[in-house]
């Protein structure tokens, strides 16, 4: 008799409620490289790029222009002037920053206290103790799913009144060790840790293995209700079916696999690259010392100097000041994505031979601030989607509520990991998140709309919203309240 090969139910679209949704969608079933590789056989557009480069250069040269000549070798020939006329401006302002503050970077200005540095290692060895205690419950769990399987057939109730109690229990022990794992870190972080850089590191890690607490914990549970109700669940499962997925072995995979999804099997690449893992790892390093380099230089002066316009509201200095971030926060927020998304994770990935590469899309095309979100962090959006998203929906829940939680449990997050380490809870990153919501309501008509001018324009405010208006001011925001509460109110000379 043939095997009947269960396929996995798609997640559900803006249209569709599923009655019954399971956690135990397998988001990766098939091994795909990442969109930048050499391994990928298409290559990504940069078009929204050269959208970038227009915004930038707009009192130089005619939009229209552009658009219009941009095919072909004179797409070529108008790319290079754009990177030309781009080279040469920011030559003036490096030789302007030089002149004005010298050589500001050194080795010394990292201002790292040893209590710091201390607690800080302390907290990135602890936090993993918590999905020790996560194997724990669910090896217990395990073993309660055994035994009622092995006397299932004896009542005539498919769950007795004690198992659902104990499955509550369950729940109970799997939240208290998720709320511990980061309230824990959180307030470590925001009264004993002074240094940011620390402080954000620490509740980055306690973030991501919450986030993998909670993978972990709604994934089994809805394994062990397939077990024991003889529901079918994703083929690619099949190598290793629940309990036996419940091993320290394969937790431990989870916690250092480049997801925040748990599923029991994941594809695998075939082998361990060296060079590819060198390349990756030293790609990081680079742009690491290159990010370090543009803060302390470039950055972190422009800062300061907007510091008197802040304290004394001077909103045509403000706005100045945020242009000139603007340009350097947008390159060293694109240095960082590339050490991570691209580098950082193909690396550990290729440690891993985890095989899912797709960390992230062709982002930089966004015809809405919607593609945006859901292209350019595809592991947070894998985690939000198929945990808190697709649950809603399937609980009844219209796309709009649905989408708004999942951009509130966002922005809580975003709020957490920028205020806690700065000491300063004022809601920015907050507001930014939840102001997402109606900027993709507007650009979202643009998204679906036909012809490169309807998805030029939406690229535009993508950028706009992006470079402009979103991470400048949000740095000059939290830099300001981080100094004002350090009594550091004056600019550079």
């Amino acid at each position: 008799m043939e095997e009947t090969k269960v396929v996995p139910a798609p997640l559900p679209t803006k249209d569709s409620i599923i009655p019954k949704y399971k956690h135990t969608l397998a988001i990766h079933s098939k091994a795909r490289p990442s969109c930048l590789s050499h391994d990928r056989q298409t290559t990504p557009s940069f078009i929204g790029f050269r959208n970038l480069m227009v915004l930038v250069l707009s009192p130089f040269l005619k939009y229209q222009f552009i658009n219009k000549y941009s095919s072909g070798c004179v797409e070529v020939l108008i790319l290079d002037l754009l990177v030309s006329i781009l080279v040469a401006g920011n030559l003036r302002l490096v030789m302007e920053n030089f002149m004005k503050y010298g050589v500001l970077i050194g080795f010394s200005s990292g201002n790292f206290r040893p209590g710091d540095v201390q607690l800080g290692l302390l907290c990135y060895f602890m936090i993993p103790c918590h999905l020790l205690v996560a194997y724990i419950i669910e090896l217990t769990a395990a073993g309660q799913a055994r035994a009622a399987q092995a006397t299932q057939k004896k009542t005539d109730e498919s769950k007795p009144v004690k198992l659902r109690v104990r499955w509550k229990l369950i729940a109970f022990a799997h939240a208290l060790n998720a709320t511990l794992c980061l309230s824990v870190t959180s307030a470590a972080v925001y009264w004993n840790i002074d240094h940011p850089l620390i402080g954000t590191l620490c509740e980055l890690h306690a973030v991501i293995v919450w986030l993998k607490l909670l993978s972990y914990a709604f994934t089994n549970r809805d394994l062990r209700d397939s077990y024991l109700e003889s529901h079918p669940v994703p083929e690619i499962y099949a190598s290793c079916p629940y309990p036996e997925n419940i091993t320290l072995g394969n937790l431990t995979y989870f916690w250092w696999a480049p997801t925040l999804v748990y599923q029991p099997v994941y594809p695998r690449s075939a082998n361990f690259r060296m060079g590819f893992f060198l390349k990756r790892f030293g790609e990081v390093i680079g742009l690491s010392v290159a990010i370090w380099f543009l803060t302390q230089q470039y950055a972190v002066p422009t800062l300061r100097n907007s510091l008197i316009a802040m304290d004394r509201v001077n909103l045509a200095h403000i706005f100045e000041r945020l242009m000139k971030l603007s340009t350097i926060s947008t390159v060293i927020w694109l240095c960082g994505f590339f050490a991570i998304f691209q580098s950082g994770l193909n690396a550990l990935a290729e440690v891993m031979r985890f095989g899912d590469r797709e960390f992230y899309a062709d982002w930089w095309n966004s015809a809405s601030l919607g593609g945006y979100w859901r292209t350019w962090n595809r592991p947070v959006y894998q985690f939000m989607k198929r945990h808190i998203y697709a649950p809603l929906r399937g609980r009844g829940w219209r796309h709009g509520p649905a989408s708004t939680m999942v951009f509130l449990f966002s922005a809580v997050l975003h709020e957490m990991l920028v205020g806690l380490p700065t000491k300063n809870i004022i809601g920015v990153a907050f507001a930014g998140m939840l102001f997402q919501l109606p900027l993709i309501a507007v650009t979202l008509p643009l998204e679906k709309m036909h012809g490169t001018s309807a998805s030029t324009v939406g690229n535009a405010i993508f950028w706009t919203s992006f470079c402009l208006v979103g991470q400048p001011f949000a740095a000059l925001c939290y830099f300001f309240a981080y100094s004002l509460r350090n009594q550091d109110i004056a600019p550079a000379s």
